[in-house]
């Protein structure tokens, strides 16, 4: 899995020997990476630009769900009742909540202590009895074969290293068990859209754009071929692409595209020629896969 690391995202390491020096180099950027990326999410945790207020945690599942219908049929979280579910990357919580309500054995991890914060107060007021926990998804702090599903939308492309991420989901999973990952998707109309406004002037690849400007620093995306080669070690494997709130400019712009071209951007982009003719270029792809039966570690 390390060497798929290595390969899938050459763009990004230029194509440089690896040798002892050069991976204790990596480790290091990869610790500081880390650092910038929870500083990102402290500051503004997922789904914040949805909320009028900071807490008001109705309106951000209904805006959530609203804008991603497609979440509830993909998570599958009614038919999770008594099952051991991890989610990875909880954010404030919003499918967290609904697999305890649905009756799973949740647990939830983050990198982020402000966004455990707000998912622990949102299952506070519902009355939920949470699990959540400070951890790093790249080494899970949990025993193999432990869950029935792990579950992590939209995070793992955020980690260094993605393919260690799916590496440990697929150790904590029980065999037979379930992987429902949501990763972003090379190409997209959202990467070529930063391309156009960053790329092109810098002589930059639509990835490099990403990696530099979507949300946290260091954000990968994955060709359909990348992410089966992730996902080898899975059986089963399907993967769906569809359309991100972003790649239609529907919801509200984060702080950093609130200026004038902007705004003018969000009103005459041509929503229903990209439906019609850009299916193929939606930023999520949404994956599952099961955990063999025999595996071998």
């Amino acid at each position: 899995m390390r060497k798929t690391s290595l390969g899938v995202h050459n763009f990004v390491l230029g194509g440089v020997r690896v040798t002892s020096l050069f991976l204790s180099s990596m480790a290091t950027r990869a610790n500081a990476l880390k650092s910038a990326i929870a500083d990102f999410w402290n500051a503004e945790p997922c789904g914040t630009r949805y909320l009028s207020q900071s807490f008001d945690f109705d309106a951000h599942a209904a805006e959530r769900y609203r804008l991603e219908p497609y979440i509830a049929d993909f998570a599958q979280f009614s038919s999770s009742a008594g099952l051991r579910v991890l989610e990875i990357g909880v954010g404030m919580g919003a499918d967290y909540s609904r697999w305890l309500q649905a009756g799973a054995r949740a647990t939830g991890i983050d990198l982020s202590s402000e966004s455990l914060s707000r998912a622990a107060e949102r299952c506070q007021r519902m009355g939920l009895q949470a699990d959540l926990r400070q951890a790093d998804a790249e080494n899970l702090p949990f025993a193999d074969d432990a869950f029935d599903i792990v579950y992590s939308y939209g995070v793992m492309h955020h980690s260094p290293d993605t393919a260690r991420c799916i590496a440990e989901a697929w150790r904590v999973l029980k065999p037979g068990g379930s992987a429902r990952i949501m990763l972003y998707h090379h190409p997209s109309l959202t990467g070529l859209m930063l391309w156009l406004r960053y790329g092109i002037r810098r002589r930059q690849s639509v990835r490099r754009c990403v990696y530099e400007r979507l949300e946290s620093p260091g954000t990968k995306t994955f060709t359909r071929n990348e992410v089966l080669a992730l996902m080898s070690k899975f059986d089963n494997v399907r993967v769906r692409q569809v359309y991100s709130p972003g790649d239609l400019l529907i919801h509200r712009p984060s702080v950093r595209f609130q200026g004038r071209p902007y705004q003018l951007l969000w009103t005459l982009f041509p929503r229903g020629i990209i439906r019609r003719l850009g299916k193929s270029l939606g930023l999520f792809l949404l994956i599952t896969g099961k955990k063999p039966h025999c595996s071998t570690q």
